[in-house]
């Protein structure tokens, strides 16, 4: 403790101390400092001993408050704010202590005006026991029921490669980490969060991703009359709309023609944030938005299921086809060809079936191909039923087959996967999953908005000429998984002060 005091000029001279009588420079309070330490303690209502709750489930310190103070410190012991009401606060700086200790030893330095105008400067010690305790956020995300916020994300699909694709960018962007739950139920996932903000982030974030619809909806849970406060549990019902990648699909002649005088029967190559449509007979391409399907809803005309193995028996690239007047935009990307098909379950049989595909130029005589027989399959759609049945095609081509075994030897990369709850899951899951990574190989449009990580212990062991031409991602395309260690040296030891 020593005097702040203004300095002495040549005429200055000494006095005696009124309680000891030793002689001593001017001041207001006219005594020592050692007597001023018995009389006077600035210190005093500041606890030299205070309790701070750590939680092990996050890492966190928690806020507390005691006396004038009211101190804040997040991970690392790192010292953000200070109000102090009645002294003032000169220096402020952590001791080190040993990391097994629990306890936090921080050196303050305070002044304080004191007897007449005296103002006094004292050095000392508050040190912080620290007691485990689990926060608030943590208790919440230990008991599974206790929700604020639900968002049930739904598809009426048989084919979950649009949520696949769904897991991937919130793995991404990160917005998993927020819910307290994630449950994977029939034909949907639910996300459960503490507060509905967090909800309400997780609904916009859907609608800028994938073509969707949400509506809200709340139950009052609890009422207090006196603070007039309401407790609410928020419930976010979003519907993606329920067609896939690989789906046939048939539009109403009003959607056809605004799309640019397509047909009505086309192929979905993509589901992102809208729904790209192609025409198998012309290569125009259009996209359908959330908005627009919902105005003018179509639905799938097959499953995977239902996909049948073809082989193309002649094909014939079509180079210079004439649209008609008010034709919308054409796809670079494909190649229009006519082909002639047999099934490879009627090989005995001589019945052949003539269509034309947009994959003219992936295919050649002899491949194995994945389509959809309109010409043996009772279909009960709307819009296909008024048809003329000149303009319905016996068969369409979906997709070049490969030899999956094959292509799952050879895969080096894999994808992340979010933790959730499982409940009544299908046994053909795997087989939709394989289906969706296959589809990241044959697409690179569609895999530039998802992280792909290299996987080390997968080692390539296949020679070149064992390759049937089937995509692959090459390594330019993967991520290293990483595993960040703390900067600070893990004990954070270095950022004590001495």
């Amino acid at each position: 403790m020593e005097y702040m005091r203004a300095p002495a000029t040549s005429s200055q001279g000494n006095i005696l101390c009124c309680t000891c009588g030793i002689p001593i420079p001017p001041n207001p309070a006219n005594m020592c400092v050692d007597c001023l330490r018995t009389q006077v303690d600035i210190s005093e209502g500041i606890p030299k001993q205070v309790s701070v709750h750590f939680c092990k489930q996050c890492e966190r310190l928690v806020s507390w408050q005691f006396g004038l103070y009211v101190i804040k410190i997040k991970t690392f012991l790192m010292l953000k704010e200070y109000f102090l009401v009645q002294v003032r606060l000169i220096d402020a700086g952590f001791l080190w202590t040993e990391p097994h200790s629990k306890r936090i030893k921080m050196k303050l330095t305070i002044q304080k005006e004191v007897m007449n105008g005296a103002i006094l400067q004292q050095v000392f010690v508050v040190e912080f026991v620290v007691q485990s305790q689990m926060c608030d956020d943590c208790h919440r995300v230990e008991a599974k029921d206790f929700w604020k916020a639900v968002v049930q994300v739904r598809q009426k699909t048989q084919h979950k490669k649009t949520f696949y694709y769904l897991e991937q960018l919130l793995l991404k962007h990160k917005l998993h980490q927020n819910a307290l739950n994630i449950k994977e139920i029939h034909e949907g996932i639910d996300f459960y969060y503490g507060s509905k903000q967090h909800a309400q982030k997780m609904v916009d974030f859907l609608q800028c991703t994938i073509p969707c619809r949400s509506k809200t909806s709340q139950r009052l849970i609890s009422h207090d009359i006196h603070s007039n406060t309401y407790n609410y549990k928020s419930t976010f019902s979003v519907e993606i709309v329920p067609v896939c990648k690989d789906n046939v699909v048939c539009l109403s002649p009003r959607l056809a023609q605004s799309l640019g005088n397509m047909g009505q029967i086309c192929v979905c190559v993509r589901v992102t944030s809208t729904i790209h449509l192609i025409d198998p007979n012309t290569l125009q391409i259009a996209e359908v938005d959330g908005n627009t399907y919902w105005r003018n809803p179509f639905s799938s005309l097959c499953n995977p299921r239902q996909l049948e193995e073809f082989i193309v028996m002649d094909i014939d690239i079509i180079r210079d086809l004439k649209l008609g007047a008010g034709a919308g935009m054409r796809s670079n990307k494909h190649t229009l060809a006519e082909v002639w098909v047999q099934k490879t379950s009627e090989m005995d049989t001589s019945q052949q079936y003539h269509c034309r595909t947009f994959l003219g130029h992936l295919l050649n005589i002899g491949d194995l191909v994945l389509g959809f027989d309109f010409a043996n399959s009772n279909i009960n759609d709307e819009f296909l039923n008024k048809m003329n049945p000149h303009y319905v095609p016996d068969v369409v081509i979906i997709k070049k087959s490969y030899d999956r075994s094959r292509r799952m030897r050879r895969r080096n990369w894999k994808l992340q996967e979010m933790a959730r709850d499982r409940d009544g899951m299908d046994t053909d899951d795997e087989r939709q999953y394989q289906d969706f990574l296959e589809d990241l190989e044959e697409d690179e449009a569609l895999r530039k908005n998802i992280n792909i990580y290299k996987d080390v212990s997968k080692v390539a062991v296949e020679s070149d000429t064992d390759d049937d031409g089937a995509p692959r991602i090459s390594l330019v395309e993967m991520l290293e998984e990483l595993s960040l260690n703390d900067a600070t040296g893990g004990e954070g030891a270095d950022m004590m002060t001495d």
